[in-house]
């Protein structure tokens, strides 16, 4: 499961694991014009743990998902 927020500044997905037991915390995404971050409260530190990532690194994230093991450039193609 899980929801999406618009708020002033950001949208906000929150993932909630809903496998089977025993379940992780749910993850939070905030989309920022400048970065992407990922959010999730480790119970073992106590904390929040954050990963900061740029447009980039998200967009090759997306693409990663769906490519067999390599190295890879994403590159832009100028249109016709």
């Amino acid at each position: 499961m899980f929801t999406i927020e618009h708020e002033f500044d950001a949208t906000v997905i929150t993932l909630v694991d809903e496998g089977e037991a025993p379940l992780l915390e749910d993850v939070t995404i905030n989309s920022f014009a400048e970065c992407v971050t990922l959010e999730q409260y480790d119970p073992r530190t106590d904390r929040v743990q954050t990963v900061t990532l740029s447009p980039e690194q998200l967009r090759d994230l997306a693409a990663a998902l769906d490519l067999p093991e390599g190295v890879y450039r994403l590159r832009e193609v100028p249109p016709k």
